[in-house]
């Protein structure tokens, strides 16, 4: 009884320190987007306010947003996101990088050096690197293509851009690509600019689905012929012939 008594002291007394911890990990953090927000806004200057095109929620999207508001205070939306977008894709390509942002068990003082020197490699900005630096001591660095696909969402929404993801058996022709966004754009009216992305999936069998937003048009050959399955696979009511 004294041991089970010792062990759910012992059990309890970590739980409160791994929840101190994650109190303080939390507390940290916020303190360095806050930081990050500000970051462009010279002491003595009035903070420029910056509103949000679209509201992201998680992790991810406090990051992706804490670097949107830095970026459109600095004015350098575009570059930050050339940045990130090149960083990504490098880390595709390089698989040892992207094993190191993945290894939790690299030390923080490892990974922010790391990333510091690839940041004055590729003349990354200050705020690029600042940014990358916070993800480094967070151990959020695994995250980073998530955290860019949400900042390109708020890119997108900020230039009025509309992602529409077009799924098709093989590439779509020019003139049916032009064709299709051209319809698009009169679904989605004036002020939207119609961003195609095209996959290429063998499995739909043929004709194309089309996602934006939270709607998708299911026009595949595969659904047709499911469609087609179960009604066939449905009892004939006799009584009405």
């Amino acid at each position: 009884m004294a041991a089970t008594g010792s062990l759910r002291s012992s059990l309890s007394l970590l739980t409160k320190s791994l929840r101190s911890d994650s109190l303080a990990s939390s507390q940290r953090s916020a303190l360095q987007l806050e930081s990050l927000r500000n970051f462009a806004t010279a002491p003595g200057q009035k903070e420029k306010k910056v509103k949000l095109p679209l509201a992201l929620f998680g992790a991810s999207g406090n990051y992706a947003s804490a670097l949107y508001i830095a970026a459109v205070k600095a004015n350098a939306l575009e570059k930050i996101e050339s940045e990130l977008l090149d960083l990504v894709q490098a880390s595709k390509r390089a698989s040892m990088f992207a094993q190191f942002t993945k290894d939790l068990s690299v030390p923080t003082e490892t990974r922010v050096k790391a990333i510091t020197e690839i940041c004055a490699q590729a003349k990354f900005s200050d705020l690029t690197r600042n940014f990358l630096v916070i993800l480094a001591e967070n151990g959020r660095l695994r995250h980073i293509d998530l955290i860019t696909k949400r900042f390109l969402e708020l890119t997108m929404a900020h230039k009025g851009e509309v992602k529409v993801i077009v799924t098709t058996v093989m590439p779509l022709p020019p003139q049916e690509e032009k064709d299709l966004k051209e319809t698009l754009q009169e679904i989605l009216g004036q002020g939207k600019k119609v961003k195609i992305e095209q996959k290429i999936d063998p499995s739909i069998l043929g004709g194309l689905v089309v996602e934006f937003g939270q709607k998708v048009f299911d026009m595949s050959i595969q659904t047709r012929a499911k469609q087609m399955e179960r009604f066939l696979r449905e009892p004939v009511n006799l009584g009405i012939l």
